[in-house]
């Protein structure tokens, strides 16, 4: 009976580790996309490297014990370029801090889809443009969101209204129906 169960167990074993594997190759994929779509004259980003085994290693990620990337920090690195909608796949991600940088484009509507553990949430002082998607009032444990000094336009979605830490101020468009 042992002797048919062993190779059960490293059956079993073994999807195991290849879920996790995908789990993290999708968490490395969204961080490469984001590199990619980044302009880093500071070279703050040159640790981000695929070829390493995890993300954990890169500067800027915080991992939990599961190796999941929980932090992602890029304050003030005058970093260029636009959000990719694969930072969503970042599903365990607790706090995401792009404040300061000049990232233009949209706020992606992934952010409010898939990051349901976001508490954190600065995007402050760039060049962000568009609507602030309703997705994001969907997060439910968002305590901090800061929009301010970008170029965003529309209506801020009801459901952020509960976020204790909202600022939206210094988008002339907030309020605005979006050209």
């Amino acid at each position: 009976m042992e002797a048919v169960l062993v190779p059960f167990v490293f059956v079993f074993i073994a999807l195991i580790l290849q879920a996790g594997e995908v789990k993290s190759n999708a968490e490395e994929e969204a961080l490469t996309s984001l590199r990619n779509s980044l302009a880093d004259p500071n070279n703050v980003l040159a640790s981000w490297d695929p070829t390493l085994v995890t993300p954990c290693t890169w500067f800027h990620i915080t991992c939990n014990s599961d190796n999941r990337v929980v932090r992602l920090s890029l304050y003030e690195n005058k970093i260029e370029g636009t959000i990719p909608a694969d930072i969503g796949n970042l599903t365990k991600l607790m706090a995401l801090d792009l404040r300061a940088n000049s990232i233009s484009g949209t706020i992606p509507p992934s952010l409010g889809q898939n990051l349901q553990s976001l508490t954190f949430l600065g995007l402050e002082d760039n060049r962000l443009t568009g609507q602030v998607p309703h997705e994001l009032g969907n997060i439910p444990n968002l305590k901090f969101l800061n929009i301010s000094n970008n170029n965003l336009c529309g209506f801020l979605p009801i459901e952020l209204l509960r976020v204790p830490t909202l600022d939206w101020s210094n988008n002339p468009g907030i309020g605005k129906v979006c050209p």
